[in-house]
């Protein structure tokens, strides 16, 4: 007999473009509420963009942690029915905007809270032993391999007022000499407390809202960049995992060889690794990166996944890609070594892009499922038609993939639909059967009829909005990305029982097991015990 396959559906929607009272989408209980939501749909994933701290842009995958959460992201009613806030101390938040994030007045102002909190809970654990305290100091110690390292940083970053670690501070810092983090420790050990003690925050309130989450049947899909930020916790500490010119600088960055749309090419500018360095342990730093994501959620999207196979290096300094080469990468053997600590993990591979026979192969022998975007196959050949053959529309789409109408990367289906050219826009409508008014959802439908294992869809396509409500765009940078906040109670314009229809005709509901021993009285107990 046929073995069925497994086909399921998931809703791409950052937790920072969660509605809430202060400025940001947070763990709290819109949160919670989004997880019903889901539920009640019969939508069996939720996919969040990473998790770490933001810097310099606001973009997610420019952390300056790869391990640490983004505090901006921790619930201050939460810290209120704990007790380590006063109802007052959050009575009077600044005008924010429920359209979008202005991460300044956030950070400044919640930022303030969730020291005084911290402050709070650290005075309350001091008074008295309790499970709360034995809970605190089993995460410092758990997770001391990339905890201290982030206090220290994040210390010191507010010591040079947000200026980069690599080219302001004090060469005793910036170097770590022992002598100077020793002080550090001394002077300042109740700021290393407290920063550590908002990641406890993050942590726990994370951990019931994961564990609520998976007691509904639905899995949380996390993501990892490939490359970190420049200015992270994650190069000062480890800075002889990247390259350097043996005095401590960066020698070579990442990006994209010029192409059809950019004669320079794409400077990304992070640094890049030193693959022979990380093979010497084993790629332990790898190790722990996969162990901490797994940590926080179900399955992991590799983000650039064929910089596994061979990235393209340009000379740290240089203004464009152009004077690049591309670096061959030692990823079998990476995959390798975690499958032999892990397993075979569920690793969703981002392939997008140049993709070339080692790629592939690399993402198939790993048996990790490719990307399709919708969007990408809607292009007119020579012909003024269609290309029936593109690999991006559904009727061309393969199990096991993870099938997008778009990412964060793409517009609103709405509103790349509206910029196209007239011609185009009749050649979409003739494959989607549809008139032009009813695009988005047919989209929807074309992606969850396909052969792909998961279809996914950006939250701004089940609205419909238009591109006032895309996530970012691609080497630009400005406050208009990372931004976009869904307003309250938003999905209660979206037809849920025609789109639970539309799921349950194409075999889209496939049940997931919760976690075992997890009930869904238990999460919600869980979810308000301090």
């Amino acid at each position: 007999m046929r073995t069925k396959l497994q086909r399921y559906s998931g809703i791409l929607l950052h937790i920072s473009s969660l509605p809430s009272p202060h400025g940001i989408g947070d763990l709290g209980e819109e949160a919670y509420e989004f997880a019903d939501f889901l539920a009640r749909g019969k939508i069996n994933h939720w996919q969040i963009l990473p998790l770490g701290p933001t810097g310099f842009g606001n973009s997610p995958y420019a952390a300056r942690s790869t391990f640490a959460g983004n505090e901006l992201l921790i619930d201050l009613r939460q810290l209120v029915q704990d007790g380590y806030l006063a109802q007052e101390d959050c009575a009077n938040p600044p005008l924010f905007s429920i359209n979008h994030v202005d991460f300044g007045i956030v950070g400044m102002w919640k930022l303030a809270l969730l020291k005084k909190a911290a402050l709070n809970f650290l005075d309350s654990i001091a008074l008295e032993d309790s499970k709360i305290k034995a809970d605190f100091i089993q995460f410092t110690e758990q997770e001391t391999y990339w905890l201290d390292d982030y206090a220290l940083f994040m210390t010191l970053y507010e010591k040079y007022n947000d200026a980069r670690w690599f080219s302001v501070w004090n060469r005793e810092d910036g170097d770590r000499f022992p002598i100077a983090m020793k002080e550090i420790e001394l002077k300042r050990s109740q700021e290393l407390l407290i920063w550590k003690t908002m990641q406890f925050f993050f942590q726990h309130q994370w951990s019931l809202l994961r564990a609520y989450v998976n007691s509904l049947g639905i899995r949380l899909i996390g993501d990892i960049p490939i490359f970190v930020a420049t200015d992270s916790v994650d190069t000062w500490s480890h800075i002889d995992l990247f390259k350097t010119d043996g005095e401590g600088h960066f020698s070579a960055i990442s990006g994209v060889p010029p192409d059809f749309f950019s004669s320079t090419g794409q400077l990304w500018g992070n640094p890049v690794y030193d693959w022979e360095v990380m093979a010497q342990d084993g790629y332990d730093w790898w190790l722990k990166r996969i162990r901490r994501s797994l940590d926080l959620t179900d399955i992991v999207r590799i983000d650039h996944f064929r910089g596994f196979d061979a990235y393209w290096e340009i000379p740290f300094g240089h203004r464009t890609a152009e004077n690049g080469k591309w670096v061959k990468v030692p990823g079998a053997e990476l995959f390798i070594r975690i499958k032999s600590v892990f397993g075979d993990i569920p690793i969703i591979a981002e392939d997008l892009g140049v993709i070339t026979p080692g790629v592939e192969y690399l993402r198939d022998s790993n048996h990790f499922p490719g990307m399709k975007i919708c969007q990408f196959g809607f292009g007119l050949s020579a012909s003024g038609r269609l290309d029936a053959g593109n690999d991006f529309l559904p009727h061309n789409y393969g199990y096991p993939y993870v099938a997008y109408t778009g990412t964060h990367d793409n517009d609103t289906t709405q509103g790349w639909f509206d910029s196209i050219d007239p011609e185009l826009r009749k050649e979409v409508c003739r494959y989607l059967h549809c008139k032009p008014e009813a695009v988005v959802w047919e989209m929807i439908r074309a992606v969850i009829a396909s052969h792909a294992a998961y279809a996914i869809f950006p939250m701004q396509d089940l609205l419909k909005l238009p591109s006032l409500a895309r996530m970012n765009t691609p080497s630009t940078c400005g406050p208009q990305n990372w931004s976009w906040r869904m307003q309250p109670r938003a999905y209660d314009k979206i037809k849920l029982s025609a789109l639970t229809a539309l799921l349950e005709l194409y075999g889209r509901t496939s049940e997931i097991e919760p976690l075992s021993g997890w009930e869904r009285i238990e999460a919600e107990k869980a979810r308000n015990t301090p």
